[in-house]
């Protein structure tokens, strides 16, 4: 670990201790008191806005002219830190899907590009979201996305349908980056392209709000979104037609990865909480502590923790080093590993806190949705499987 990075370490675990922590509760009462459940909470923008006069701000890009200027590995564990809050990945302007956004604006956007939303994205003064997935189809193979992009003059006309576009609801919300085929004659992987289209476009359509096993996730939210007819001028397009799949495996080996990270933070903020929980509560006679299976849980809740840090963090080293190919079975063993570790200890804390871990008032349930939810999300477990194997059985190909 770098001196620069145990300097951020430390000055950014105090501002969780100090500002971020306190005032998550705060948050909370917020969204649930305001007049519609898509407001920004005003408590966000003043973290916001002290996170940014004390230099910790969008920590995540390499770039230095945009960022930080740190490497993935340099950047890891101030990210795991970050998602040991809900409210901690936003408040840094680390957050997703605007990291990714942010990252395909700063490699692949025109200077006007980035000049119009990477500029106001960077502030943290607006927000954006993804639409790739969609409904009735496996997403997951971006091969059968079926929404259009057609060249029409000086401007592109799109038509199709998206769901799980993450941040769609939000009021801060300005635009969204369109994965769709501009030629399906090309070659399968020369199909695809990513255009820029502002979300108050006419045109874009919010269909419906959608939740994840109940929760809304406000106040960004996920939702399906149509695009009929939709004209937004050529010169949004990124980087080129039939460039759509590169700027996807640029922007998804980071994505991936800072995904892996909070869910290492996560996981040990439940442990922390198990650990605590049982030190007090009683059952027949004793500390819940001192009986021998939640001791196993414990133990069991470390090995998981260390052993996928491991993963993860190797991961980030050769995303460095490498590049996304050849750091692709890493990322993808990475990606398996901690949602999967993440729910597993999620659901043994609520099993130690019985009754009250089902509730919200913990918030170890929506730790369970995020998790969960996470197995899907860039890719299901099984995708990322095939392509370990892959790369495992190329190995004998000789």
């Amino acid at each position: 670990m770098t001196t620069m990075t145990e300097t951020l370490q430390d000055r950014l675990s105090a501002f969780m201790r100090e500002f971020v922590y306190p005032n998550e509760g705060r948050y909370a009462d917020e969204v649930n008191a305001g007049t519609t459940r898509w407001t920004q909470p005003g408590i966000m923008e003043e973290l916001k806005s002290r996170a940014q006069a004390e230099g910790l701000w969008n920590l995540f890009l390499p770039e230095p002219e945009f960022g930080a200027g740190l490497s993935n590995r340099e950047y890891a564990p101030l990210c795991e830190l970050m998602g040991t809050s809900r409210i901690g990945p936003e408040t840094f302007n680390c957050s997703a899907p605007d990291t990714g956004n942010m990252e395909v604006l700063a490699r692949y956007g025109s200077p006007e590009q980035r000049e119009r939303w990477l500029t106001p994205l960077l502030r943290g003064e607006i927000r954006s979201g993804f639409a790739m997935t969609e409904p009735g189809t496996g997403s997951s193979d971006a091969t059968n996305i079926s929404a259009s992009i057609v060249r029409d003059g000086d401007h592109y006309v799109i038509n199709g349908r998206k769901w799980w576009t993450t941040g769609a609801m939000h009021p801060h919300t300005q635009v969204l980056i369109f994965m769709g085929k501009t030629d399906p004659k090309a070659k399968t992987h020369l199909q695809q392209s990513m255009i820029l289209v502002p979300i108050r476009e006419p045109g874009v359509r919010i269909v419906r709000h959608l939740p994840v096993f109940g929760y809304d996730d406000a106040p960004f939210g996920h939702a399906e979104i149509a695009f009929d007819n939709v004209r937004v001028p050529a010169a949004n397009m990124l980087l080129g037609e039939g460039r759509g799949f590169e700027i996807a495996q640029g922007r998804l080996g980071p994505g991936r990865l800072h995904h892996c990270l909070r869910l290492l933070g996560l996981s040990e903020r439940v442990l922390r909480m198990m650990c605590l929980r049982v030190r007090d509560r009683v059952t027949f006679g004793r500390p819940l502590a001192e009986q021998g299976v939640i001791r196993e849980w414990i133990a069991q809740s470390r090995i998981d923790i260390d052993g996928t840090r491991h993963l993860v963090y190797d991961a980030a080293e050769q995303l460095d080093r490498y590049g996304n190919k050849r750091a692709a079975p890493a990322l993808a063993m990475a990606k398996v590993a901690a949602p999967r570790i993440a729910q597993a200890i999620v659901d043994r804390a609520i099993q130690a806190f019985g009754a009250e871990g089902m509730l919200d008032d913990t918030g170890l349930s929506h730790a369970w949705v995020n998790a969960r939810s996470l197995r899907i999300a860039d890719g299901p477990d099984e995708v990322h499987f095939r392509s370990i194997a892959k790369a495992e059985l190329a190995k004998y190909d000789a």
